[in-house]
């Protein structure tokens, strides 16, 4: 399922909701991604202040990606084509 952000603080609920599924709390997240729990709490509550490399890095963790889609492409499909 896609989940599409188009504001930085979509963030939050997004990441949050996938660790949950995942089972982790922050503690055991932060510790795969060899972070401080603190650190990962940050991420959640202010990802506005996390680089994205930090992003890419609990995204890695969590085994979800960053897709980059063209909104007008799939407007076009969604409408039939040219």
């Amino acid at each position: 399922m896609d989940f599409p952000v188009r504001t930085v603080d979509q963030l939050e609920p997004i990441l949050r909701s996938f660790r949950k599924t995942r089972g982790l709390t922050q503690l055991e997240l932060a510790g795969q991604m060899g972070v401080t729990q603190q650190a990962l709490s940050l991420l959640e509550t202010a990802p506005h202040r996390a680089s994205f490399e930090r992003l890419l890095a609990v995204c890695a963790a969590l085994d979800v990606e960053i897709v980059f889609r063209d909104r007008r492409l799939q407007q076009v499909a969604a409408n039939g084509g040219w």
